[in-house]
């Protein structure tokens, strides 16, 4: 639901509401925030919120450090596990710099930015997100261990799958919070589980990507577990996707579609290092049904774009690199903007893949390009690309490039 500034302050006052968090992310997708008291919130709606951007990843450093965050009333969402008394509440914050001017590393803003400049040239994109986790014990300080939760497979039930109750818990409070969840079920690993979105717009699909890792690491920890999203947290099991549905309109054309995937493949291997972004991000790519090639065909599932069985305005793709630890608004930003460069210049399809890559012979697999296989090429990938260059500030770049 969508409010104005003053229909916030009287709810504020109706429901007792005491803190706000205004809730923000650093240029790696890293969620922070900063809890006021309400009475504070006429002055961060007029004025923002001070805070001190040099220990932030990628906002500066000592000697520029201050930005401000301003709440975003239409993002306002009640955090259905705090007390009903003294309620918190939580809102989306954009950045400036203390004249007001936008901060250019706020990824949020880039995504709007974005999704204007596809909305100027008559296009709208629409994701679906899909990130798995695994649910790890906690030892007896409460510290994560790596010991799964059970030992059941893909789509396995209770009693082998312990993570049905959390699950539940999870889609029940993201229905509280105003999110849908469209499906959930036990994935391939030991303890590993997936939850399903509903396709949304680019900015509620990505902020709704951030929502729920914060609601599934809450609920886990209240259940005694550990939520872990990273790359590949065991190494002789399935790694950790975050899979990207993607649909343009009007999407009747199949040539725009296509000229869309095209644009994507033609441009991952620059994006690569935003999409994975940690070392360990390479050590799930190539192996357990994770993509290593650039390739696409429909329905298989073995290469890096899938297109799932649909036609006309519900035809899509499903882009299957990318890692839960990918910041959603930087990754969803590039993909629009490679698919407008696509459709723009009117790229064409190369031939599918219409095999299985885990199985194929070397022979084979020598007639496609590689993803860029550890963080390091992604990197010098990314710092020579003209198009990064052009639609990521100097500032992010480095942060990911240079370390």
């Amino acid at each position: 639901m969508e409010y104005s500034k003053n229909e916030i302050l009287q709810y504020l006052q109706e429901e007792d509401v005491k803190f706000i968090r205004l809730a923000f992310c650093d240029v790696f997708g890293r969620q922070k925030n900063i809890s006021v008291m309400s009475e504070e919130l006429p002055r961060a709606f007029e004025h923002g919120i001070a805070f001190d951007a040099s220990s932030i990843a990628g906002f500066g450093d000592e000697a520029r450090s201050d930005l401000f965050l301003h709440p975003e009333p239409e993002t306002l969402t009640v955090l259905p596990w705090r007390p009903e008394h003294g309620r918190v509440v939580r809102m989306n914050a954009s950045v400036s710099y203390p004249d007001g001017t936008p901060f250019e590393c706020d990824t949020r803003a880039l995504l709007k930015n974005a999704v204007k400049e596809a909305a100027d040239a008559g296009y709208a994109f629409s994701f679906g997100a899909e990130q798995e986790f695994y649910l790890f014990r906690l030892d007896e300080n409460g510290r994560p261990t790596k010991e799964p939760c059970d030992a059941a497979g893909y789509m396995d039930i209770a009693p082998e799958d312990r993570g049905e109750n959390v699950r539940r818990e999870v889609c029940l409070t993201l229905e509280q919070m105003g999110v849908r969840p469209e499906s959930s079920h036990h994935e391939e690993g030991p303890g590993q589980n997936e939850i399903d979105f509903r396709y949304a717009d680019a900015l509620t699909a990505a902020d709704q990507a951030m929502i729920f890792q914060t609601v599934v690491k809450t609920v886990a920890h209240r259940n005694g577990y550990h939520a872990d999203f990273t790359a590949k947290p065991l190494p002789n099991a399935a790694g950790n996707g975050f899979h990207i549905n993607m649909s343009v309109q009007p999407g009747g054309d199949e040539a725009v579609v296509n000229a869309m995937i095209a644009g994507i493949l033609a441009r991952v291997p620059e994006m690569t290092v935003f999409l994975n972004p940690t070392e360990n991000s390479y050590d799930r790519l190539g192996r357990n049904k994770a993509p290593g090639y650039i390739s696409w065909s429909a329905e298989n599932r073995s290469q890096l774009v899938r297109i799932p069985a649909a036609a006309g305005e519900y035809r899509r793709m499903e882009l299957r690199s990318p890692d839960p630890c990918a910041n959603p608004y930087l990754v969803f930003a590039l993909m629009i903007r490679a698919a407008l460069e696509g459709i723009g210049r009117k790229l064409v399809l190369p031939p599918s893949a219409d095999l299985n890559l885990f199985t194929a012979d070397a022979v084979t697999l020598s007639h496609f390009r590689k993803l860029p296989g550890s963080l390091s090429e992604a990197g010098k990938t990314a710092a020579a690309s003209e198009f990064i260059r052009a639609h990521v500030p100097q500032a992010i770049v480095n942060a990911y490039c240079m370390r």
